[in-house]
């Protein structure tokens, strides 16, 4: 696998705080796995803190599983600590993650018609377009991290609105962050699955 082509696009990673955060954990001796590790330690917090309705540590919770996202990547590549089983504690945590993220705002908005069903089906889409990309990526065509709905968007729309809440607790506002959710990921399936399509049929 092409490293270079398997990283998802950050202009973050060129920001002094991460150069120097990258750097501290790689002189501290945390491996890259270790630091995925981690990440599914932030979602499952964001996602305790949202079922006890403390949208505000959900939120917090949810950019540090962000932040561990960027950090074993650039302790991997840029402090060269990347192991044999990187390429997996790469991607596997990250689709624990995803899943325990919205199911938070599933039960954080319980009280709305199909919440919980409607946090489901976007889990299951947030492994579909992962998975999608891998796929095409086995089937020899680029990593394609094309939204609308890809992770970063994701995670903004669930931050943003854990925030709001915070400051006005309707719950209305994770409700409908979760149908734009759904609806978004729906089309991101469509257009990553026509792009590696397209690339197939051209070759």
């Amino acid at each position: 696998m092409n490293n270079q082509t398997a990283r998802r696009p950050l202009k973050s990673r060129q920001t002094a705080w991460a150069r120097t955060l990258a750097k501290f954990m790689a002189e501290a001796g945390l491996s890259p796995n270790m630091i995925s590790f981690l990440s599914m330690v932030f979602a499952a917090l964001s996602l305790t803190s949202a079922m006890f309705n403390k949208p505000i540590f959900a939120a917090l919770f949810i950019q540090m599983r962000l932040i561990c996202n960027l950090m074993d990547g650039m302790v991997a590549v840029e402090y060269g600590k990347k192991s044999k089983t990187g390429d997996l504690w790469n991607d596997v945590p990250d689709r624990f993650a995803d899943v325990a993220i919205i199911l938070g705002a599933g039960y954080f908005s319980s009280g709305h018609p199909f919440a919980l069903e409607l946090a489901w089906a976007n889990g299951a889409m947030a492994v579909m377009t992962a998975y999608l990309r891998v796929l095409g990526a086995s089937l020899k065509s680029p990593h394609y991290y094309i939204g609308p709905m890809a992770k970063p968007q994701r995670m903004a729309i669930l931050t943003i609105a854990f925030i709001a809440e915070a400051i006005y607790p309707t719950g209305f506002i994770i409700y409908y962050s979760l149908v734009i959710m759904l609806v978004g990921q729906i089309f991101t399936c469509f257009r990553r699955l026509r792009k590696i399509s397209n690339d197939l049929e051209n070759k």
